[in-house]
């Protein structure tokens, strides 16, 4: 399939969107898209939607903003204004602004060496360290929920990416506890293999002891399968990938997939044979979302389904505090009521998946279960990861509260303030 990419201008030209949308669904896709980045490519379009029921369809939703992402008021606000450039400029930075752009402190994780600030990598937790290359800050669609929006809005200040491989390497033989380095963004495989190899050819070839484990995230397996199989250098990509593991490096594969309908296509088992070849390692993730996956029944179909196609199911994330929240995000009670069902329907080599989490400030953590104390409904809670190494694994207590959906929407329990405060 030769790629075609379609943007905010370019969407209603293919045929199927041209087809099917009404003029009130495009304008209001139009004006929730000033505020919210869209993007969306062919494969997406003819392979993955259904569009006799592309109203309630997971993936049109993943892929296609609604109207119901902004507040009323916002959405008003913004329709009043797209006639008047300048005013409408004023009205989305305002609207983008309050939505919380960098959540879970994201900015005060960037490290320093030599008195320089790393710009474009993160160091929360003691033994990864996240890299976002300057070429990979873009997807081959974006997702509706994304927690890192802002880089694709022109939020130029909230932006992370890096060139500065040399200054990753000095940082990590700097720091022997890292064991672990992720290739984030964005997408890092939006980027060609020239330039990804120029990131992590000198990687390995800096043979740093304690480097053991080499991450890539991405949604190009959902987005984009002929990345591996038919793209002009699909096969030195793969290659790529055999080079790390021949290195002695681990190679994990982070996949984001939100849905079942993603692992369905002919196009996407085909690549993740070819990426399996390689010796690379495929994990999978998503978040639980109100309108794409929010059920036991799709939870527990896509784990067997990656299990059958040799993937770990990896986490249950809860939708970040950012964006449209409001629109996605699952209490945490629903979200935990959700994985327990769905767990339950699944053998034990699905239930490597750690969840429902959320990527807060302080760390991971998991809502556990709900319980009973002393009459008092609570919250079990668990660090699966934390920015203070000695918080992991300790379980806590937070009130039962039906309708929080992030940890800042709880109290403690039985204590004056959270463990990690």
């Amino acid at each position: 399939m030769e790629y075609r990419s379609y943007n905010l201008k370019s969407f209603v030209k293919h045929p199927l969107v041209d087809k099917h949308l009404s003029a009130k669904e495009i304008e209001d896709i139009r004006i929730v898209a000033q505020v919210f980045p869209f993007k969306v490519n062919n494969y997406v379009i003819e392979k993955l939607i259904d569009w006799h029921n592309y109203k309630d369809d997971p993936i049109y939703r993943l892929t296609f903003p609604h109207k119901d992402m902004l507040e009323p008021k916002d959405f008003e606000r913004v329709k009043e204004a797209m006639d008047d450039p300048e005013r409408l400029k004023k009205v989305v930075e305002e609207i983008r602004l309050k939505l919380n752009p960098h959540p879970a402190g994201q900015l005060a994780n960037v490290p320093e060496i030599g008195g320089k600030r790393l710009e474009g990598s993160q160091h929360k937790y003691r033994e990864t360290i996240l890299f976002f290359p300057k070429q990979g800050q873009t997807c081959h669609a974006y997702c509706t929920f994304c927690f890192r929006w802002p880089q694709f809005v022109g939020m130029d200040e909230l932006k992370f990416a890096s060139k500065e491989v040399e200054l990753l390497i000095d940082y990590i033989k700097a720091h022997p506890e890292i064991t672990d380095v992720l290739f984030t963004g964005g997408d890092p495989l939006i980027m060609s293999t020239r330039l990804l190899r120029a990131y992590i050819e000198p990687l390995i070839e800096a043979k740093i002891p304690h480097l053991k484990n080499i991450r890539i995230g991405t949604k190009t397996l959902g987005f984009w399968p002929y990345r591996f199989t038919s793209d002009k250098d699909a096969d030195d990509l793969l290659k790529l990938f055999g080079q790390i593991k021949e290195a002695g490096y681990h190679l994990a594969f982070m996949a984001h997939f939100n849905h079942y309908k993603e692992l369905q296509t002919d196009e996407v088992k085909e690549a993740v044979e070819r990426i399996k070849a390689t010796g690379a390692i495929i994990r999978t993730q998503s978040p639980i979302l109100r309108h794409i996956n929010d059920s036991a029944e799709v939870w527990a179909t896509m784990w067997k389904e990656q299990v059958a196609l040799d993937m770990v199911p990896y986490y249950m994330f809860l939708a970040r505090d950012t964006g449209a929240q409001d629109y996605f995000g699952v209490p945490l009670a629903r979200a935990w009521e959700i994985y327990r069902e769905a767990i339950s329907q699944v053998s034990g080599l699905a239930r490597t998946v750690r969840g429902p989490s959320m990527s807060a400030t302080p760390g991971k953590v998991a809502v556990v279960g709900v319980s009973e104390v002393g009459g008092q409904k609570i919250f079990v809670l668990n660090m699966l990861q934390a920015k203070n190494p000695d918080l992991v694994d300790c379980p806590f207590f937070a009130k039962y509260d039906p309708k929080a959906l992030w940890l800042d929407d709880l109290k403690p329990a039985f204590a004056d303030r959270f463990i990690f405060e």
